[in-house]
């Protein structure tokens, strides 16, 4: 079935309501949306609360609008990523199947949904982490009927990170794990970006000492999330598929550094919108239905050989500097600050850049 897709701005911590006024219209039913990857306003860390707080929201519009069960709609894939520093504004983008059919020679945006095999405390930042995710991958693929890596343009993942409780009950298995609780986000981000590169063959297995060192390894689709709600990989993928069907179109490129805004025009290119060389947000004339990025300050300090201070401030978290900057970036680029940007980037594209998705509505 064809994929319809909308963004739709999050007016305050627990509001649902853009996702309830497009049901109403009739743009889609409740019953025909199977994910949402949005942003919430919170700090973006392991206590983020409003993360758990859209996503009551927007489950409880699914349930009284629709027929699903609870049980059905608490499967639905939503993936939120917390703190909208800088300029991002709070936004979720809505997919929905729908019945549209299109020609067998265009090619429109698929999307297939896994979960990966359990992922231990003790797998997390280890070969067997990445193992399962690329597993998880594969699945994944095989639902959105995608059969070359390809045409694979978008991995969004959500897997479990390490806490108090989870490190206890490894070492009462007599197990060990790879890095303390306040490392777990980057490190569990890091190494399911790796599982995603196997997965679509764009990296070989890295070994052990690879992970989470090796900064050359990257996945230029893998957007990479954590938290303490799940025990597996939850993995949304997103591709391209002749007679698919719909409006919207996928595709990807990445940001070689923070500033890289030709990266961000070159994902939409490879979208399908044609871009003149020197881009402007007016030319993409309404046709982008949103941007998906990841980035991560430089460990090396330096920004186009410029010294950096957001390795070295005490005050505000690196992260957040680094979503600030990109996120203006971006906002820039397409005149929308509603843009999804996440931090927590190792793995994922190339060191001090990112990847960036982008999805289109093509004439």
């Amino acid at each position: 079935m064809a994929v319809d897709v909308v963004k739709i701005e999050i007016k305050s911590v627990m509001d649902a309501s853009g996702l309830e006024e497009h049901i109403l219209a009739g743009r889609f039913k409740a019953d025909d949306v199977v994910a949402v990857i949005g942003k919430t306003e919170g700090n973006g860390g392991v206590n983020d609360f409003t993360r758990i707080l859209s996503d009551q929201a927007f489950r409880k519009v699914l349930m009284d609008h629709g027929t699903r069960d609870a049980a059905a709609v608490k499967k639905i894939p939503m993936v939120w990523s917390g703190g909208c520093d800088g300029v991002i504004t709070p936004h979720a983008t809505v997919f929905a199947r729908n019945a549209e059919t299109g020609p067998a020679d265009e090619l429109r945006i698929v999307m297939g949904t896994a979960l990966s095999p359990q992922i231990l405390p003790e797998d997390i930042g280890r070969p067997a982490m990445v193992e399962k995710v690329a597993e998880g991958v594969r699945l994944a693929m095989k639902d959105a009927g995608i059969t070359d890596p390809k045409d694979v343009h978008y991995v969004q993942t959500k897997t479990p990170l390490l806490t108090i409780e989870t490190i206890q009950d490894a070492h009462a298995r007599g197990q060990s794990v790879a890095c303390e609780v306040h490392d777990s986000m980057g490190v569990s981000n890091g190494t399911t970006g790796l599982g995603i590169a196997v997965a679509l063959g764009e990296i070989s297995m890295p070994t052990a000492e690879q992970i989470c060192h090796d900064l050359s390894l990257y996945s230029a689709v893998a957007s990479c999330s954590s938290g303490v709600e799940l025990d597996c990989a939850q993995i949304v993928l997103f591709g391209n598929k002749a007679g698919a069907g719909g409006r919207y179109k996928i595709g990807h490129s990445v940001m070689k550094d923070a500033l890289d805004i030709d990266g961000i025009y070159e994902a939409i290119r490879n979208a399908g919108i044609d871009l003149p060389e020197r881009a402007r947000a007016s030319d993409l004339q309404g046709r982008l239905v949103n941007c998906f990025m990841k980035c991560e300050a430089d460990k090396t300090g330096r920004l186009r050989n410029r010294r950096q201070i957001m390795l070295d401030d005490s005050d505000v978290h690196h992260h957040r500097h680094s979503k600030a900057a990109v996120g203006g970036v971006a906002a820039a680029a397409i005149g929308d600050p509603a843009v999804f940007v996440s931090v927590d980037a190792m793995h994922q594209g190339p060191h001090g850049g990112g990847p960036v998705i982008a999805i289109v509505e093509m004439n």
